[in-house]
């Protein structure tokens, strides 16, 4: 099969022919029709170090899919050959204290398909029956289904406190804070803010229902508080950027008892004004992948049953690429000016 291949410890990957992986008993095959390229696929193509801290070369990355079931293993219960699916990328141990209580997104053994093991960016892969998504509705088409993940890290970000009536600050409007300004206006939000330096990237925003997009070199985010008529800090902050100077000025703007969910990965130590953090009675939310399975379900559900919701989801993607043209696309997703770039390998 075409693969996109990580040989060794080293920056790069080769589009090359590759073992079809084996299915076991108690997994599913996959015909990958799509893929999306996550800001953890550019780590690993450039191997910087995260990505050193991450992966073991060689490997097959990728973990954000659509595709067909083609084969499934003896003991497969549920899952038939020919749904169309997407994945849970983290495979969980099923025996730790997390798991047992049924909070598997925090399962202290996890492993990252794409990550630990081979990915999907490559015509097959392989992963257990427990983490398959069928997709029966008939509105997922090949691309909305490959971003099912990151959609995920939006509704679980967005959805971690109450948004009916409040008012929201989103920092970093790349694909999943894109989408968690989507899912913010589905939920009943009053006004939603949301902060970036791509004009681009704030155009979509406004396009996905953001009542104030703040470009942060040329204004601060209390200016736009009251051009929105605001006479108190904001409710709800979603953290998507992983950049300290963003972190900062949420806190700065929360109102008292303000709620903070953390998406963005930091690449360095943040200090935060933690009087205000206590004094102001804040709640800051780590928050990591999505939650099994409510969320996927929480997803399929709104984008069921909301036609608008769905339109501005499949939106972020602005660009699909072949997937032998795999460079170009990782080119265009690492200069940071569009939406989500997905690589197509139905036609190699």
């Amino acid at each position: 099969m075409k693969a996109l291949y990580k040989p060794g410890p080293h920056a790069g990957f080769e589009f090359t022919d590759r073992p079809e992986p084996d299915c076991g008993p108690a997994d599913v095959k996959i015909r990958v029709h799509t893929t999306g390229i996550c800001g953890t696929d550019l780590h690993i193509e450039c191997y910087d170090a995260a990505a050193e801290a991450m992966i073991q070369a060689p490997m097959i990355p990728g973990h954000e899919f659509y595709g067909e079931v083609v084969e499934v293993g003896d003991l497969v219960e549920h899952v038939r050959v020919g749904q169309r699916v997407s994945g849970e990328g983290h495979l969980v141990c099923g025996m730790c204290r997390n798991c047992r209580a049924g909070r598997r997104q925090m399962c202290i053994n996890t492993v990252s398909v794409g990550v630990q093991r081979d990915g999907a960016f490559a015509e097959y892969v392989v992963i257990p029956e427990a983490n398959v998504w069928v997709h029966r509705d008939e509105h997922i088409t090949a691309e909305l289904g490959a971003i099912f993940d990151p959609l995920g890290n939006a509704v679980h970000t967005a959805l971690s406190f109450p948004l009916v009536g409040e008012d929201v600050l989103v920092t970093g409007a790349g694909p999943i804070g894109l989408m968690s300004v989507a899912i913010a206006r589905h939920a009943g939000a009053r006004f939603i803010a949301i902060t970036d330096v791509s004009a681009q990237r704030l155009a979509l925003a406004e396009r996905m229902g953001a009542d104030a997009t703040i470009d942060v070199s040329a204004q601060r985010v209390h200016e736009a508080q009251g051009s929105l008529g605001m006479l108190e800090g904001f409710d709800v902050g979603l953290e998507m950027s992983g950049r300290a100077s963003a972190l900062q000025e949420m806190v700065a703007n929360m109102n008292h008892g303000g709620k903070i969910a953390l998406l963005g990965l930091p690449a360095e130590e943040i200090s935060i004004d933690w009087q205000s953090v206590v004094t102001h009675m804040l709640t800051i939310k780590g928050i990591y992948g999505r939650e099994m399975f409510e969320t996927w379900y929480a997803m399929s559900a709104m984008l069921q049953t909301n036609e608008a919701l769905r339109a501005n989801v499949e939106s972020v993607i602005t660009d699909v690429v072949d997937a032998p043209d795999w460079k170009r696309g990782f080119d265009t997703a690492r200069a940071g000016a569009t939406g989500k770039i997905v690589l197509d390998w139905r036609n190699l």
